[in-house]
């Protein structure tokens, strides 16, 4: 399904002023009552990752706010960790499955310290399968970008101060990060941009980091949906963006508004350079 009249009408997003006129609490109340319910399903997904980090929050303080961008209200979820402890399957849609199965394993493990980095892991795997096998193809390669991105980072820093390597997930780069002991873990030649994540992982600088992170995620997004004018993508990857920018915001003015327009002005030459690079190869085809 294509949303012309509302691609076209999206809110222009200008951070040079370090400025938000669009949040994404905005963009899902405004935009997802013009979605099929197909692809409100889709776009809910990337929401549902509120409501992971609320699910740990509330285990670890019953009393603590709820990030509003999720789907599940703190009542709802309350009212599905009864059910799950009667041993129920709640049927509220907005419970995405995996809760059922996370909070059994939570309540029956021997650690209960919902602080502990593993559960937060298995809360993480669980999203990225349950997220990967959703039907659109773009979607569920982002997720797998994003998980694969995250355990090749993961597994860096786990080699560097000498620990067993911690990733999530069951595919072939989660293999090869748990049994190679090559220093590129054997993922140069198969996995696109290993070289880009590999430099990640030797940065020091926290803000720098991260920073160069989003523009990875940021450019992964731009290519994938260079041709996608009016579709489903191309909302799903505005929203990203959204956060992102949103993210940077939120830092203090100084500190984030620095980072952020570093940051944009990397990706507005990386579009300008990438576009020009499209451009070529089409006019190179047409010549032929």
């Amino acid at each position: 399904m294509n949303y012309y009249f509302l691609v076209a009408g999206l809110t222009e997003v200008e951070i040079e002023d370090n400025k938000m006129t669009y949040s994404v609490a905005e963009f899902k109340q405004e935009v997802h009552p013009q979605l099929s319910a197909g692809d409100a399903k889709l776009m809910e997904l990337f929401y549902t990752k509120f409501d992971n980090q609320n699910l740990l929050r509330y285990f670890k303080d019953k009393e603590a706010l709820f990030d509003e961008r999720g789907n599940v209200t703190k009542e709802e979820l309350e009212e599905a960790i009864e059910l799950i402890i009667e041993e129920e399957t709640p049927k509220n849609r907005n419970i995405p499955p995996y809760f059922k199965v996370f909070i059994e394993e939570f309540r029956s493990g021997e650690n209960h310290n919902i602080e502990d980095v593993k559960w937060e892991n298995r809360l993480a795997e669980l999203y990225y399968q349950w997220a990967m096998n959703n039907k659109n193809k773009l979607i569920r390669r982002w997720y797998e970008f994003n998980m694969n991105l995250n355990n090749i980072l993961a597994a860096y820093a786990s080699r560097k101060h000498h620990l067993e390597v911690d990733v999530v997930g069951d595919n072939e780069v989660t293999e090869a990060l748990k049994t190679s002991r090559q220093r590129d873990f054997g993922l140069t030649v198969t996995l696109d941009d290993f070289d880009k994540i590999q430099r990640l992982a030797d940065e020091i600088d926290f803000f720098e980091r991260e920073k160069k992170i989003d523009v990875l995620k940021w450019q992964w997004l731009e290519e994938q949906t260079f041709f996608e004018y009016f579709s489903i993508e191309r909302i799903f990857a505005y929203l990203v963006k959204l956060e992102i920018i949103e993210r940077w915001v939120s830092l203090n003015p100084e500190q984030g508004g620095k980072i952020f327009r570093e940051m944009i002005n990397a990706l507005k030459e990386y579009v300008v350079n990438q576009k020009s690079l499209v451009l070529d190869k089409v006019q190179a085809k047409t010549e032929k």
